[in-house]
């Protein structure tokens, strides 16, 4: 028997994109652990080792998030839920000061044209971000929705709904490499994300969402397997943090050169040197990038 739905409800400002938010959580066709219906995004995870769903419901003026757990007892607050509820859409981030700052920025003013409003979708949990960062890593956003599918189907627990639920830190620190590979991961993919759940298993990390996201991205460069993209990117993701350097993306490099009319892609190093006068918002403008780029789903 499981317990009593809890909901709560928030106002979303006048610039909000509801397109932006359904399109993030329509990246795997398949809805396996995500589906998006209508105007409603239920999503599979496991909370406290329990499968749950969550439905996040937008309309023209609010958004309300409901849980549905298999347990006696809801696993969160009404505090605890109505705090998730902003940091899934992103409502915590200070896009409107970054809009005023650079509304008249010579390049700046025609991605705001194109994009004002803009806020980056968060995951449910920090973890998530990391292990759809690591799932990333030099392949395409196509690639990474379908080994991330294969590893929900391999390691994950059904709610009784029947959805499937995002395993955890726990179920992913226990499970074998060989499976891993199974769903298409790479040795050294498939070593990075266990390694980092186990840390957090046993305390060693952690991805504390009160914590410094600076703090936070020096702990887990000293992970072996992660690199600055994947921690300005879980950083951006998991924490709504806007300042990491995404130089190294592909999408954003791309972009660049066509907002600065280039003949050619800058470089790493040239992409890092112009974000870097955009700070503390340099990963926001990447989103901005990303969101003139048609073929990527940031």
């Amino acid at each position: 028997m499981s317990h009593a739905p809890l909901s709560v409800t928030t106002s979303l400002p006048e610039s909000f994109r509801h397109q932006d938010f359904l399109t993030f959580h329509r990246r795997d066709k398949t809805e396996l652990a995500e589906k998006v219906d209508g105007s409603e995004v239920i999503k599979g995870i496991t909370l406290q080792g329990v499968p749950t769903l969550l439905h996040l419901t937008l309309s023209d003026k609010t958004a309300s998030l409901s849980i549905h757990s298999d347990s006696k007892t809801c696993p969160m607050t009404e505090e605890e839920l109505q705090h998730l509820l902003k940091h899934m859409l992103g409502l915590c981030q200070t896009t409107d000061e970054f809009e005023f700052e650079y509304r008249a920025h010579p390049e700046l003013s025609r991605l705001l044209n194109h994009s004002a409003g803009l806020r980056i979708p968060q995951t449910v949990t920090p973890f998530e971000a990391i292990t759809w960062a690591i799932t990333g890593q030099l392949i395409s956003v196509e690639a990474a929705v379908s080994i991330r599918r294969r590893l929900i189907e391999a390691t994950g627990i059904q709610h009784s709904s029947g959805m499937w639920c995002l395993p955890d830190e726990t179920i992913l620190a226990r499970t074998e490499i060989e499976t891993y590979r199974s769903c298409g991961y790479s040795n050294s993919k498939a070593t990075t994300i266990q390694r980092i759940a186990q840390a957090l298993v046993d305390g060693s990390l952690s991805l504390s969402l009160d914590a410094d996201p600076e703090e936070i991205g020096k702990q887990l460069l000293a992970v072996k397997g992660v690199g600055p993209w994947t921690v300005s990117y879980t950083l951006l993701r998991g924490f709504g943090w806007l300042d990491g350097s995404l130089h190294g993306d592909v999408a954003v490099r791309r972009s660049l050169q066509q907002l600065l009319g280039l003949e050619e892609k800058p470089t790493e190093k040239e992409t890092q040197q112009w974000l870097a006068s955009f700070s503390p918002y340099r990963a926001l403008v990447a989103a901005h990038l990303w969101a003139m780029d048609s073929d990527k789903s940031y």
